[in-house]
């Protein structure tokens, strides 16, 4: 079992601390550190666990540091936490600049140590769903779309929201960025607040993206187009639909009574449509388990900090092509 303390307990500090107590068989709670006295007093109040008065004292008691702090301080925090020779699991995204991700993968390279980032997404049931199944997209859209919240707004919609879509797409397509091109508008905040990608890769693969927190609904969808096959996955509903497309005389044609009849210049082809069985989890959780079973078995994290790298630098690639476009724009 993993020692654990966890570093801010906001909003979401106090969902990850909830769920470490859920995960007892892999961690055991010891504590957490936040400057701010009422947020803490709270947090002793509801989960009966101790706070420590510096992070240093933190570090000294654990072998695992929980980072649910504010983007901004995710490099000095992950990188003191690290120097102390403490595995780390670290919010989304990774840091606030590029230059800040750099050297915390080569911290974490230095010091051994694990780290894992919380994509979250990657442990939806939606996409948890699809493990068995091979992927190869060639055409995929995504949309995120969200009702405003003042809380987030520290980092753009693309830094907030779009990063879960980039890091879900660039961990299905297996093959270089090769150009982008994007979009994007500020309406209530410092930094824009929706925006559209448009990204292309090595292979022929075309991602397009929207993401937006000032919309009257929400919607987390990604849609993938490969040969014979759909894939729709709905984050939000946690729901995933897959039409495939076989051949008559496919070895792996289904034997099902519902296959619909299509006659092609091909010849015939049989459409199934079917939504696979979706096995409800916590995500956050899971996430969180899944990272301690990579420490005790010594095996590579789930989202590794490399992937975090790259959800973000893409992310900041987007992030300046939309401050290119403005620039003449203007």
């Amino acid at each position: 079992m993993l020692k654990i303390g966890v570093l801010g307990a906001g909003h979401l500090g106090k969902i990850h601390l909830k769920c470490i107590q859920l995960a007892s068989d892999t961690y055991k709670l010891v504590g957490f550190y936040d400057p701010d006295d009422r947020t803490a007093q709270q947090v002793i109040e509801t989960y009966k666990i101790k706070r420590f008065a510096t992070m240093e004292e933190l570090f000294s008691a654990v072998d695992v540091v929980d980072i649910v702090t504010p983007t901004t301080t995710h490099f000095a925090v992950a990188s003191r936490a690290m120097r102390a020779g403490k595995h780390i699991f670290i919010e989304k995204p990774l840091t606030r600049t590029l230059d800040e991700a750099e050297e915390l993968v080569r911290i974490s390279q230095e010091h051994n140590v694990k780290v894992q980032v919380g994509h979250v997404e990657r442990f939806n049931p939606a996409l948890l769903a699809l493990e068995d199944m091979p992927l190869d997209p060639m055409f995929i859209e995504a949309h995120r779309l969200a009702v405003f919240n003042p809380r987030g707004t520290d980092v753009s919609v693309i830094l907030d929201l779009m990063i879960h879509d980039l890091d879900i797409i660039l961990s299905m397509v297996k093959a270089e960025v090769k150009f982008i091109s994007a979009s994007g508008v500020s309406v209530v905040s410092e930094t824009p607040d929706i925006a559209n990608a448009r990204i292309e890769f090595t292979n022929g693969c075309v991602a397009n993206l929207t993401a937006s927190r000032i919309s009257m609904k929400q919607m987390r969808k990604v849609r993938l187009f490969q040969r014979d096959a759909y894939i729709s996955l709905d984050f939000l509903e946690k729901e995933a639909q897959i039409v495939r497309l076989f051949d008559e005389h496919a070895p792996n044609l289904p034997v099902e009574d519902n296959l619909m009849e299509l006659q092609t210049n091909g010849g015939k082809k049989f459409i199934q449509v079917y939504m696979p069985q979706i096995e409800q989890v916590n995500a956050i959780k899971m996430e969180l388990e899944t990272f301690g079973q990579s420490i005790l078995q010594n095996k590579t994290p789930k989202v590794p900090i490399e992937d975090g790298y790259k959800a973000l630098k893409v992310a900041h690639d987007i992030l300046w092509e939309i401050e290119k476009r403005a620039s003449v724009l203007n």
